[in-house]
This record gives structure tokens, sequence and C-alpha cells, in this order.
């Protein structure tokens, strides 16, 4: 059994990741700024990954920190790469490894393709927070090799306006986006958490990103 600390519980992945890591059996600390309504099994803490102290206390005996936030910046104005010194520091400290849910927008189309941001048909809107994601996956390489990582950049079409069902059947890959035979990329919250949690229990990709879908 491992100790997570889930920032980000509250959240659609971070719900189907405390979800799948109850199920395993695991032990988890669920972190939000409003940390009310998670399950009774979790231990539930209100704060902000911003707050170093807070950090350093919620990360105390951790095996992996699972940051599952949003990119785009809070009310202050702090992106989620601004926060990866307080979270790598915490995780140094724990000897505990650091896993991200990312985007799909650092991607590849194919191997010799763009960035899906990079598309004329990405959307203007989602850039912000995308390409938020972008630069803490680009942080993370950056990491000297003292510190143990992955980061998974869900299918296209995911989130909470298209959650999907447990069918625990998909593709994984490395950097470049997996589609179906009919080109659609996508893939449930249940099942990116069943791949999130194998990665933490027979860690496969360290210090790499990868992706899945149908």
């Amino acid at each position: 059994m491992s100790k997570l600390v889930v920032f980000g519980a509250t959240g659609f992945a971070g719900g189907r990741i405390t979800e799948e890591a109850l199920r395993r059996g695991h032990s988890v600390t669920g972190v939000a700024r409003k940390a009310e309504g998670l399950p009774s099994e979790v231990e539930a803490r209100s704060g902000s990954m911003h707050d170093a102290e807070f950090v350093a206390s919620v990360a105390k005996g951790a095996d992996v920190l699972v940051v599952a936030t949003p990119g785009r910046a809070d009310d202050e104005g702090r992106r989620l790469v601004d926060a990866l010194p307080t979270l790598v520091e915490a995780a140094r400290a724990n000897g505990a490894r650091l896993s991200f849910v990312g985007g799909a927008g650092s991607l590849r189309v194919s191997e010799d393709g763009p960035r899906l941001i990079d598309t004329p048909e990405f959307p203007e809107e989602y850039k912000p927070e995308a390409g938020s994601h972008v630069l803490v996956l680009e942080a993370l390489r950056e990491l000297p090799d003292d510190v143990d990582w992955f980061y998974v950049s869900p299918a296209a079409e995911f989130g909470a306006w298209i959650p999907g069902e447990r069918t625990g059947k998909f593709r994984l890959g490395g950097d470049v986006l997996v589609s179906d035979a009919d080109g659609r990329s996508h893939i449930s919250g249940a099942d990116l958490a069943i791949a999130f949690l194998d990665e933490i229990e027979e860690p496969k990709h360290s210090r790499a990103r990868f992706t899945l879908a149908y």
C-alpha cells in the first residue's frame, strides 16, 4: 500500500484517481482549496499548493505526490508551474515520486507533425490553460536526475463534459496523440485513473510523459 497525496482531489481527474486509489487499497490525502465532500476514507486537507509550509505538511510520509489541478492561473495569478519548486522540494524531502495529470496540447499530431496546441484547429480559448501544462512538462524535463516524476497527457477529449465509463481497455502512447480508426482521441476519467494507478504500482515511465486513448 502506498500513501498518495492528491492535489486537486475534488476535481474531475483528481476525484477519479482518488477513487481508483481507494479501490486498490492505497492511503489517500486529498488536497483542495475547499476539500469538503471527499470520501470518508480520505484525509481531507484544505489549502494551496503555492503555500510551501502547507505542502510540506501534507506531503509528510508520502510515497507519491499527484498533481491533478487545472493549468489555468488561480485568483492571484499564480500558475501551476509556479508551484513546481515547492512540489519538487516536498518530493525530495520524502523520497516521493512526483506525478501530474497534464493536457493533450503538448502531444504531437504525428511523429513529425506539430504539437496539438500549434495546429490551426486548436481552440484559442483553451490555449492559456494548455500552454500552462506545456510549461510544467518542459520544467519537469529540466529537473535533475534525483527527482523521479511522470506526466500523463489524456486524450484530446477528456473531462467532466465527457466522463465516459470504466472499461480498463485503452492504448498507451508516448509523445504522439493516440486516436482511433475514426480519428477520434478520447478517454474516460475512470480509465485515465486506471492507467495512472498502474504506473504508480508498476512504474514503466520514469521521468517521462505518456498518453492514453481508446
